[in-house]
């Protein structure tokens, strides 16, 4: 009963969560919701092209170039990308403006030795066609091309708000002794897991009540590791990805916009906690929470979001309107440079949105990507959560191979398959696609599911493989949300907007189930066994009892998985500790009384043989008026 009656507090709390989430965005409604807006005089420049059948491919040439000929979409920022050739020979005679005139610049090679991209010396001018002149090749067998494309006008978002932090109830979250001012979600086991050793999971908190950041539990619903954000940051999209032939964490961090998408970078962590490197998005864009995926040759694919002004009459919109353009960036990581740039509005019609066009000047998000999964081949799969589609999408010329869902599937969709408001795309080794289906805000169905779908690509037909639901109480979920495809066979599900945590195996019996508190939310969890040491040393603090007579000692180490035990040493001065105590590591934080008034303390963190691990330095301690902690009133 108790845990029905936190189901039932979440929707008593969902329209704060709702307008708190990054997924909804600040006019997204059903065709059928309608609009109220009134027009502005003016108009806004044309932005839909006219035909969306147009290949990023270079005529007559093996490379693709970004932006792609004919695009109306290229930020005055682009620089311009030339992939499938070595930088050597790629050779560009002229890049010119039609305002703005002759733009030198120089060519960039990307560290896979595979294409270079021309940096332009300043920007182009909003609203300008920019001609390109360019030969592939050397000697007789070069091969000259001449193309151009269109500058947007962009739609200026530095005054635009950001997604409100209203104070999290206290029962929200832990605090420790040894990391002040920190407030750690709670994460509640409702379902113990039946094989502990399967993973942690990690997720994150934000936007909404509470404090921000990137979080690791154990299956029991211990702490791990929480880095706090301050100044308004969030984390989204913790995940554990290959970088440089190692284990890293990888997040999202930035500001989230009450548009509906994110601004910041997308991080690459190693198990010290160390940050490796930063992609920060490119071409004008910002990084975007959406998602992040690092590909073989250390290459990443990223979600940015392009706001552009642009005149909505020929769909029955605002001719001073103005759209969000969904992108994907192909990254060298190592240079930052921009391999490949994909736009929405290039490759498939705005009429595809389940949104109603809007007669407002707030930008339109008609597609609204979410999740990218480029595939061996080279393709890339990406889920639209406005257009209710999946889509493949063919790798370097950017065409649309085929949709799954949405106004103009190119399957007929079995019973089931349908989704609406959908999350987290994913194709498996074996063809099959995952996805998580929200199917609500406003709601479609009668609970979120995630499904399995089989696709014939011959007789175009898409088969409902299993579906996985929460089966008491049923869950809805107006946004957010994944399904991870686990390496036994499992499935595990975030219900995003509803914090849940969920693993079914493939009878779709339900094998563990956690939450964060209700009020709060996160986007993504997985799990992963993960491993960290980090590179800070572990974190202590000492106090007298209250009585002077004995001293109190808090020990952690945030982020440390390898800890089974803390050594405690204490004595009277730092150069001359002794070992005090042994204290079994079971919790984030430890603590132990020592029978004794010291005057300086520290810890050694064991491992699993008894061996020293980390050393805290010796910290002096302090009386225990001064060890309680604050009052709580933050966040």
């Amino acid at each position: 009963m108790r845990r029905t009656a936190l189901i039932i507090l979440a929707g008593a709390v969902l329209t704060l969560a709702v307008l708190a989430l990054v997924l909804v965005s600040a006019d997204v409604g059903s065709k059928h919701a309608g609009g109220d807006g009134r027009e502005r005089a003016g108009s806004s420049p044309a932005c839909l092209p006219l035909s969306l059948s147009g290949s990023a491919a270079l005529a007559g040439t093996a490379v693709d170039v970004s932006p792609k000929p004919g695009s109306k979409t290229a930020n005055p920022r682009t620089q311009i990308s030339f992939l499938g050739a070595p930088a050597g020979a790629i050779h560009v005679s002229s890049v010119v403006g039609s305002r703005s005139g002759a733009h030198p610049g120089h060519l960039a090679a990307y560290s896979q030795g595979d294409g270079a991209s021309f940096l332009p010396n300043r920007p182009f001018d909003a609203g300008e066609t920019v001609s390109v002149s360019v030969s592939v090749g050397s000697g007789a067998a070069a091969r000259a091309v001449s193309y151009s494309f269109d500058v947007d006008t962009p739609y200026p978002t530095a005054g635009a708000e950001e997604f409100p932090n209203p104070q999290a109830a206290p029962s929200d979250y832990q605090s420790f002794y040894t990391m002040p001012g920190v407030r750690a979600p709670v994460l509640d086991v409702t379902l113990p897991d039946r094989d502990p050793q399967a993973g942690d999971i990690l997720t994150t908190n934000g936007p909404g009540p509470g404090r921000y950041g990137p979080l690791i539990y154990t299956p029991t619903g211990r702490l791990v590791w929480f880095d706090q954000l301050s100044g308004g940051e969030t984390a989204e999209d913790l995940n554990e990805q290959t970088y440089e032939g190692r284990r890293v964490l990888t997040w999202w961090k930035g500001h989230v916009l009450s548009l509906g998408f994110g601004q910041g970078e997308d991080l690459i962590m190693s198990s010290s906690y160390r940050t490796i490197a930063r992609v920060p998005g490119a071409n004008g864009l910002h990084a975007d929470l959406h998602d992040f995926q690092i590909a073989p040759r250390d290459v990443a694919f990223i979600t940015a979001y392009n706001p552009i002004r642009c005149d909505l009459q020929p769909i029955k919109g605002a001719r001073d309107g103005s759209i969000l353009d969904a992108v994907i960036q192909e990254i060298d990581i190592r240079t930052g440079l921009v391999r490949w740039e994909w736009h929405s509005l290039d490759h498939v019609g705005a009429t595809e949105s389940e949104t109603e066009t809007p007669t407002t000047t707030t930008p339109w998000d008609w597609f609204h990507i979410n999740s990218i999964d480029p595939e061996p081949d080279g393709d890339i799969l990406i889920s639209a959560r406005n257009t209710w589609a999946a889509y493949q999408i063919q790798g370097g010329s950017g065409q649309v191979l085929w949709r799954l869902g949405g106004l103009k599937s190119s399957f007929r969709m079995g019973p089931g398959t349908t989704t609406a408001w959908q999350h987290d795309g994913r194709m498996l080794p074996d063809g099959q696609i995952t996805i998580f289906d929200d199917g609500s805000n406003p709601p479609v169905h009668a609970q979120s599911r995630a499904l399995r779908i089989s696709i014939d690509t011959t007789a175009h037909t898409a088969k409902l493989v299993s579906s996985y639901t929460h089966p008491d109480p049923p869950l809805l979920s107006a946004s957010q949300g994944d399904m991870q495809t686990l390496a036994d066979g499992n499935t595990l599900v975030g219900y995003g907007g509803l914090p849940e945590v969920s693993e079914y195996a493939p009878d779709g019996s339900l094998l563990f189930d956690a939450h964060l508190p209700f009020d709060l939310a996160f986007y993504r969890a997985f799990r992963f066994p993960w491993s960290g040491r980090p590179a800070t040393p572990p974190a202590v603090l000492a106090s007298l009892n209250n009585t002077s007579e004995e001293t109190i000692v808090h020990a952690s180490w945030n982020g440390a998985t390898e800890v089974s035990a803390w050594r405690v040493l204490a004595g009277a001065r730092p150069g001359r500790l002794q070992t005090r105590a042994t204290v079994a590591a079971g919790t984030f934080e430890v603590s132990t009384t020592l029978a004794q008034r010291f005057n300086y303390v520290s810890v050694q963190a064991l491992g699993a043989h008894g061996q020293v691990i980390g050393s805290s330095a010796a910290t002096r301690v302090i009386s225990f008026d001064a060890s309680l902690p604050g009052d709580g009133k933050g966040q």
